[in-house]
């Protein structure tokens, strides 16, 4: 077993998922750089129906866009998730240097969060389809870098980038739900690459909240204990959750249990955050209209069926990793821009990106009323 001073042990985690994450669906080479070609394609046409919905100003170079498949997620992922413990990794190193048990953590701890996080990548990773990276570069992969390049370069976005991150669009996945929906593929990519690009909008137009999310981030991280009798307690009561989840009797998520009550008070703003950012792209998505996308209704109903799960595994996953709490939130994130914006307009909506002052707060996020009084809006 390797010695390593990280809370995780990435190679492992990384191996792990790459050993664990299932194939993508079947494609002859032509039809996967088709797929390729489209989506470079559509996430430029992306950005000025997103500019045109949600008057957000972005630069065309603030990241850049990469087609990966599930293990290009997969180290993207990691590299992102290294990026952000960061802070933890220093707190339990210096713990160690003070010989005050940070090696029971850094030591054997590295080697089982190791597998622990490449399963969940590994998970996850035939589930997503798109991502706006905001903490880091997408991957290290330079055969990645080279077909991309090599499909964007007649692309009016350019290769240039001014700003950290990157959006990702997972072309196995997207082929495989757009098959497994019966759904227009031209139509459906580009729905997608819409709500990519309005995520890739809110960060590079609104100069403050990639600052304010990791500051937000370095905070619960902060509050972590690294007591390894805390942790081991905690966790003793992690596998509670996990015994009653998988048998359908808890709709507790593991984290809710793992957490400080500091931290549950930070990820409830944290979630507020996420939820207004979602809600935002899922409106914008649908917005459009079929004038730009004939078959959206389609697309969107059939896509909300698919949401909920497809396997008693697959429900029980998403309970116990709180996908399902978070699906419920994303829906009140959506409420309630469609209601702000039909009260006061997308300009009167856009006062969320003011300051961090002016977001909307959990409570507000289900009762827009209450931010419209608030804003003077109402």
């Amino acid at each position: 077993m390797p010695a390593t001073d990280e809370v995780i042990d990435w190679d492992l985690a990384i191996a792990t998922a790459n050993r664990l994450v299932k194939p993508g669906p079947q494609v002859r080479p032509e039809e996967a750089a088709g797929v390729v070609s489209d989506l470079h394609k559509y996430a430029a046409e992306a950005v000025g129906h997103v500019r045109d919905v949600t008057n957000l100003v972005a630069p065309v170079s603030a990241a850049p866009i990469l087609v990966v498949d599930r293990r290009g997620w997969i180290q993207a992922n990691a590299n992102g998730l290294r990026k952000v413990l960061e802070p933890l990794t220093d707190k339990l190193q210096a713990r160690r240097s003070a010989g005050s048990g940070g090696g029971l953590l850094t030591g054997v701890g590295s080697w089982v969060t190791g597998l622990e996080v490449g399963s969940l990548l590994a998970f996850l990773a035939g589930k997503v389809l798109g991502q706006y990276e905001v903490f880091g570069a997408a991957a290290d992969s330079t055969e990645i870098a080279r077909q991309n390049q090599e499909a964007t370069a007649d692309s009016d976005r350019g290769t240039g980038h001014t700003t950290s991150g990157s959006l990702l669009l997972i072309a196995p996945n997207i082929l495989q739900v757009e098959r497994e929906l019966r759904v227009v593929p031209r139509d459906f990519r580009l729905w997608v690459c819409i709500h990519e690009e309005t995520h890739r909008a809110q960060f590079a137009a609104v100069p403050w909240l990639r600052d304010h999310v990791a500051a937000e981030v370095r905070g619960f991280l902060d509050e972590t204990e690294v007591d390894p009798g805390a942790v081991l307690r905690r966790l003793r009561e992690g596998l509670d959750v996990l015994v009653d989840t998988i048998r359908g009797e808890s709709d507790t998520a593991l984290i809710d249990v793992v957490q400080t009550p500091r931290q549950k008070e930070i990820l409830g703003r944290l979630t507020g955050v996420m939820s207004l950012l979602e809600g935002h792209a899922d409106y914008v998505m649908d917005a459009v209209g079929p004038q730009i996308i004939p078959t959206v209704a389609d697309i969107r109903k059939k896509f909300q069926r698919r949401r909920g799960g497809t396997s008693k595994l697959d429900v029980a996953m998403r309970r116990l990793l709180g996908l399902e709490a978070k699906l419920r939130q994303y829906r009140d994130g959506e409420r309630f821009v469609r209601t702000v914006v039909d009260r006061v307009g997308m300009d009167g909506f856009n006062r969320v990106w003011t300051s961090p002052n002016t977001l909307p707060g959990g409570a507000e996020i289900t009762d827009p009323e209450s931010w419209l009084r608030r804003m003077g809006l109402a």
